[in-house]
C-alpha cells in the first residue's frame, strides 16, 4: 500500500516550494494517484469519471496499456540523445505525422510544449514573409512565452507587464448579446479593418485556434475560417492555427479546423499528440519550411521516448477509430446538455464540436454565473465526476473527456448534471 501524504501536505508544499501563481480546482482537492483511461483514482480510492482529461491531453486514456508499452520499449532501449545524433523515432513521427496533417503540411519542428510550438510558429512567419507584426483573436490563449502571451488576450494570463506591441486584437466570431453568424461577420470586418490600419506590408500572420478552449469553448461558424483565408491571402498574410487543445480527434476530426474546410499555412500541435508525454511541433508546407534555415533545436524536443509514444498515440487513434467516437458521443453529449439548457434556463449557450463541448452559465440578470459554475464543479466531484471551467469570467463548464468515454458514461454525467442544476436555487 502507498503512503500517501495527503492533500493537506500537498497544498503545505505547494505554498512551502512553489510559486504562488500556481493554483488548483476545488475547496477540498483530492489527491490523485492513479488513473485508468477515462477514470482517476484518490489517494482515498475514490473513483472519478474524469471530464477534463488533463485540459484535452489525455485523449486516449490515462495510462494506456497499448500506449505504455510502446513508451516503456523505448525507454528501456534508448532514452535521449539530442537531435544531432540521428534516431529514428523522430523521422518516423514526422512520416507519419505527414500524413495526418491537413493538406500539403508535411514539414515538423519538434519541441515539448504548446507555447514552444506557436512561439516557433510566429517566428517561422516571421522569417518567410519578412514582417513584423500579427493579429490574434480576442478571448485566445496560446502559450506563456514572449510572443505567445503577446498574442493571448485573456488577461489572466498576460503575466508580463512589458508584452510586444507587436500584435493586434480584434473580436472573435462570439458575442453573448448577438446571433453568432453576426457576431462572426463582425470579427471578418474587423479582421480586414486591422490589416489597413496597420498597414498590409508589415502583418505577417493571424493566428487562431479554431475552438477557444480557455476563451470559452468559442466555436465560429462552419463558414468563418474560408472567408477569414480569403482575406488574409488577398494580403499576403499567413494563416497560423493553433490545435493545441482542439487536435488529435478531440472534435471528431484528427484536427478541428477540418470541419472548416480551410488548410492553413502553420499548424501547431501538442497536449494529446503525446497523451501525456512531453511533445509538441509546429508543421508548415514545403513553401514555408526553407524559410527556417539558421540551426535550431530543442533539446528534449521529439526525443525518443516522446516520438515512439507519439506514433503508438496516432496508431490507437487509428485502430480505435477515436475520431467516429468522438463525432457519435459527443453528438450524444451535445443533445443532452441542449435537452438541460431548455430544462435550466442558467444555462445561456451550448457550444462546440465532438468531445469539446462548453455550456456557458448566466444569471437572471445576464451576469456571468461565475459562482455557481464552482458549485457545479464541486457537486460533481463528490457525485465521481471531475469537470472542467474556463471563460473569462470562469463561467463556462468545459467537457473534454478521454475520447475512450463510454454511451454510459455521457448518461451517468448528464444525469448528474441534472441533479446538480436543480440544486442551484436551493443553495446558493
Amino acid at each position: 500500500m502507498n503512503a500517501y501524504i495527503g492533500p493537506e501536505k500537498i497544498i503545505e508544499k505547494k505554498k512551502a516550494f512553489l510559486f504562488p501563481c500556481s493554483h488548483h480546482f476545488y475547496k477540498n482537492p483530492p489527491q490523485i494517484v492513479k488513473g485508468e483511461m477515462q477514470y482517476l483514482f484518490d489517494s482515498k480510492g475514490k473513483k472519478y469519471l474524469d471530464c477534463f482529461a488533463g485540459v484535452s491531453v489525455m485523449n486516449c486514456g490515462h495510462c494506456n496499456p497499448e500506449i505504455l508499452e510502446a513508451t516503456i520499449r523505448q525507454m528501456k532501449t534508448l532514452q535521449h540523445t539530442t537531435t544531432i545524433y540521428l534516431t529514428q523515432p523522430m523521422v518516423d513521427l514526422a512520416d507519419r505525422l505527414a500524413h495526418v496533417l491537413p493538406g500539403d503540411l508535411r514539414r515538423s519542428f519538434f519541441c515539448c510544449t504548446g507555447s514552444e510550438a506557436n512561439e516557433g510558429a510566429l517566428l517561422l512567419a516571421r522569417l518567410f514573409t519578412g514582417k513584423r507584426n500579427f493579429i490574434a483573436l480576442n478571448h485566445s490563449l496560446h502559450g506563456r512565452t514572449y510572443l505567445t502571451m503577446s498574442t493571448t488576450a485573456i488577461p489572466m494570463w498576460r503575466a508580463d507587464p512589458e508584452l510586444d506591441g507587436c500584435v493586434t486584437f480584434v473580436p472573435n466570431a462570439y458575442s453573448r448579446n448577438k446571433p453568432l453568424e453576426e457576431a462572426a461577420v463582425e470579427s471578418l470586418e474587423a479582421v480586414e479593418k486591422a490589416i489597413v490600419s496597420k498597414n498590409t506590408h508589415n502583418i505577417a500572420a493571424l493566428i487562431a485556434e479554431p475552438i477557444q478552449g480557455n476563451g470559452g469553448m468559442i466555436t465560429p461558424p462552419s463558414w468563418y475560417f474560408q472567408k477569414l483565408k480569403t482575406i488574409l491571402e488577398k494580403h499576403g498574410i499567413l494563416l497560423i492555427i493553433d490545435e493545441v487543445q482542439t487536435g488529435f480527434a478531440r472534435t471528431g476530426k484528427m484536427f478541428a479546423i477540418e470541419h472548416y474546410g480551410v488548410v492553413p499555412d502553420i499548424i501547431t500541435v501538442a497536449k494529446a499528440l503525446g497523451n501525456g508525454m512531453p511533445i509538441a511541433a509546429f508543421c508548415t508546407n514545403d513553401r514555408i519550411a526553407p524559410a527556417l534555415t539558421k540551426p535550431s533545436a530543442s533539446t528534449l524536443g521529439g526525443n525518443p521516448v516522446a516520438s515512439s509514444t507519439a506514433i503508438a498515440v496516432l496508431d490507437y487513434i487509428e485502430k480505435y477509430n477515436l475520431c467516429a467516437a468522438a463525432e457519435k458521443l459527443g453528438h450524444k453529449l451535445k443533445e443532452g446538455l441542449l435537452a438541460l439548457q431548455k430544462k435550466h434556463p442558467i444555462i445561456h449557450d451550448v457550444r462546440g464540436i465532438g468531445l469539446m463541448m462548453g455550456v456557458e452559465l448566466l444569471k437572471e440578470n445576464g451576469q456571468a454565473a461565475a459562482e455557481e459554475t464552482d458549485f457545479i464543479l464541486e457537486e460533481l466531484k463528490g457525485r465521481g465526476i471531475l469537470l472542467g471551467k474556463n471563460g473569462l469570467e470562469r463561467n463556462v463548464l468545459a467537457f473534454q473527456p478521454p475520447l475512450v468515454i463510454s454511451e454510459e458514461d455521457i448518461r451517468f454525467l448528464l444525469e448528474q448534471l441534472d441533479m446538480v442544476f436543480g440544486l442551484i436555487k436551493f443553495t446558493l
